[in-house]
């Protein structure tokens, strides 16, 4: 009997529009040695930005607090998973220095999930913040801030220290949500959006992403809820997958649809749409405090 060989499917290769150059320059290559040189850690790092070099030469940054490791398991996300190490006290001066040294304009904090903790991680959340206005009395901040598991208490330690903006990622659409974010809710990370603009926050911001297996009509339901929770600024990118353990791409997104959702969410009253294959939460972030 005739054995038939399997064939293995290969991922589709990438489209030409999601190709970039590698980053250059001499701001890039500064940034870049001090990263390395002080073992800072940043999202543009851990999660191998394709907009690290552009960021980095408008003098914008992402910085990851509370460690590398996360407590929850995203079937979409480059950083590691596992349990933590113990909290670094000296960080919020560390990272606030950090921004000195890099002459950053406009930063962007974000941290893993540290569902281990008591607090969550917020108390070192509201002391970065604090260090970092002490220090660079005229950098803008962005913080792209966990659910914090919906408890409002902890939550109101971000809202104290009242960043510029604050950003929480429903990451995908409403059915998807389970298997891309497996520990968190759809209707927690809308409740946790709409609970900051009721308590004050000026600009609220929130991210999705494109091409595992959504429907337009589902993009545009998620645009619509997040709009019902009153948060100004969206960003909308391809998802790539870090490695052969994630989520596989179900679909590259060609960059006119991209351009379509854009005018549907300034259609629906969005300040910001950053609607294209490449963007990323943080991406352009410094043009999101008009």
């Amino acid at each position: 009997m005739e054995i038939q060989s399997l064939e293995i499917q290969k991922p589709a290769p990438k489209p030409k529009w999601l190709r970039v150059k590698l980053p250059t320059g001499k701001k890039y290559t500064e940034l870049r040695d001090l990263v390395e040189k002080y073992d800072l850690h940043t999202i543009c790092t851990s999660a191998s930005c394709p907009n690290m070099g552009e960021c980095w030469t408008e003098g914008t940054a992402t910085f990851l607090i509370l460690g590398n490791i996360c407590t929850r398991s995203c079937g979409f996300c480059g950083v590691k998973t596992g349990r933590p190490g113990s909290i670094d006290w000296e960080e919020p001066d560390k990272v606030a220095r950090s921004i000195k040294m890099m002459n950053i304009k406009h930063a962007v904090v974000t941290s893993v999930d540290r569902d281990d903790l008591k607090d969550m991680g917020s108390i070192i959340w509201g002391e970065t913040v604090k260090a970092i206005r002490r220090i660079n009395p005229e950098t803008t901040l962005e913080t792209l801030i966990p659910d914090f598991q919906g408890v409002t208490r902890i939550i109101d330690r971000i809202i104290e220290v009242a960043p510029e903006v604050v950003s929480h990622n429903v990451e995908t659409v409403k059915r998807l949500t389970r298997e891309v974010r497996i520990q968190a809710k759809y209707e927690r990370s809308l409740e946790v959006l709409r609970y900051l603009k009721q308590q004050g926050i000026k600009r609220t911001k929130s991210g999705i992403m494109l091409g595992l297996g959504e429907t337009e009509a589902e993009v545009i339901q998620t645009m619509e809820d997040l709009r019902n929770a009153d948060v100004n600024i969206v960003t909308i990118g391809q998802y790539l997958q870090p490695s052969k353990k994630h989520l596989p791409v179900k679909e590259f997104i060609t960059p006119d649809q991209f351009g379509k959702y854009k005018e549907i969410g300034l259609n629906m009253g969005f300040r910001h749409v950053e609607s294209s294959p490449l963007v990323r939460s943080s991406y352009k972030a410094q043009k999101h405090l008009t």
